[in-house]
């Protein structure tokens, strides 16, 4: 009789083997899920941006013909510009409804609204728009222009679908009938959408105007801070970086600041924020919601986090390098500079554009030193106005947006957040593509 084999057989599954098996299959399984998770939240993300934010890409505008009549504007008939500048823009509004009153008696409009209800549909910008024309042009006085005028938020809102006839039962700023005047408007072709650049290249506006608010000049104040930043934190950071990680001796102070530069990276931004205010505002009399105070704001939030991953990539060049390089003569200064930094070059490149991307998108250590009161409503002049002029930042004016009562400045916000996330991924992209230009294998 032959006896069983008392070893198994090298094929065959013990049940411990079964088991770890399995559980490499669950740690797989979710895996898989956590991605899927993390994908899906970045997807309804991403859409939600874009659904909410691409309304503030178009505008609806009103198309005009308006008579400018020299009795209104130049009763003198001499055209001189200092006395058309004494023409306010509530010379200019009478004009705005004699023109919608001229367009319901050729169009055959109905409607029982009057001049100044019907007026009232176009934003409250207009007047001006159409005196810095005149201003620029004085020989358009006496003729008949065509003016292309923003529609106010509410009828603006109305043709994208957030405004509906139901939401504004208990409105003031907008009525049925002129819902109804507008729909014939649109009919005719006199109110359309079209691409509002103005937008990207615009200043902010005041509650009154929010179809006229823009966030180019904010753009103008976070690059003008970035330079501030890029300006400061690059040399001190790398230059510090460089200290530590090849030159200082490692003893209890070099110690000691190492542990607190990786505390103030971990410090929350607001504090950044408090610090700014306590010393270049209230000590140094610096100008409030200056860029230059932002950037400078910026700088020492964003150090710490240069100088660790400039010393991250000092740290990863190999020691060899240092070696053959001082092994055939050269100093360690020598060794540092001709060998070791350029190796480190697409580290602290990629550690310095991710530190600049952090802190384009910082918004608390603003709103301390005055940055998110401030609307800026006109572009700067000179480099010396974009750094000491107050301005607004582009986190800055997405909070003060987003604050405001009017729906349209809501809708500003999301398309606010969608530039901002343009800039910041063309940032990471950057990034991504220095590394891989520079790089180099050893």
């Amino acid at each position: 009789m032959i006896e069983p084999n008392p070893y198994k057989s090298l094929f065959a599954a013990s049940a411990q083997n079964k088991r770890r098996a399995a559980a490499e299959k669950r740690f797989h399984r979710l895996g898989l899920a956590a991605i899927f998770v993390g994908l899906s939240m970045l997807a309804i993300l991403m859409t939600t941006i874009v659904t909410k934010g691409s309304g503030a890409f178009q505008q609806s505008f009103i198309t005009l013909d308006v008579a400018l009549l020299e009795a209104k504007l130049d009763k003198k008939g001499t055209r001189d510009l200092d006395n058309l500048k004494k023409v306010t823009t509530f010379g200019y509004a009478p004009l705005i409804k004699v023109a919608f009153e001229q367009v319901v008696v050729a169009r055959g409009i109905e409607t029982d609204l009057t001049s100044k209800d019907m007026a009232a549909i176009v934003s409250k910008s207009a007047a001006a728009q159409m005196r810095d024309c005149v201003l620029n042009d004085p020989g358009l006085i006496g003729t008949t222009a065509e003016f292309k005028f923003l529609a106010n938020s509410w009828i603006d809102g109305y043709l994208k679908g957030r405004v509906t006839r139901e939401t504004i039962a208990n409105n003031k700023n907008v009525s049925i009938a002129q819902l109804d005047f507008a729909d014939q408007l649109i009919e005719l072709g006199i109110i359309g959408k079209s691409f509002n650049i103005q937008f990207i290249l615009g200043a902010d506006a005041s509650d009154q105007r929010p179809e006229d608010a823009g966030i180019g000049v904010a753009i103008i104040g976070s690059f003008a801070m970035m330079c501030v930043v890029l300006l400061l934190a690059l040399p001190i950071g790398v230059a510090s970086s460089i200290y530590l990680e090849e030159f200082a001796p490692k003893n209890r102070l070099t110690d000691f600041i190492e542990v607190n530069i990786a505390n103030l990276a971990a410090v929350p931004s607001i504090v950044f924020g408090i610090l700014g205010l306590a010393i270049f505002i209230n000590t140094m009399h610096l100008p409030q919601s200056a860029p230059v105070v932002g950037g400078l704001v910026l700088t020492l939030m964003t150090l710490p986090t240069l100088i660790i991953s400039t010393r991250a990539a000092l740290k990863a060049v190999p020691p060899s390098i240092r070696s053959a390089a001082l092994g055939v003569g050269a100093s360690k200064m020598q060794s540092t500079f001709h060998h070791v930094l350029p190796l480190a070059a697409p580290g602290i490149l990629t550690g310095t554009i991710l530190g600049l991307a952090q802190a384009l998108g910082e918004t608390a250590p603003l709103l301390l030193i005055g940055m998110i009161g401030y609307v800026a409503t006109n572009m700067p002049e000179t480099v010396s106005q974009g750094l000491l002029s107050p301005n607004s930042a582009m986190p800055a004016q997405i909070y003060e947006w987003a604050k405001r009562a009017d729906p349209a400045f809501y809708e500003r916000a999301w398309g606010g957040i969608i530039i901002l996330l343009i800039f910041l991924v063309t940032m990471n992209l950057i990034a991504v593509t220095l590394r891989r230009r520079f790089e180099q294998r050893w």
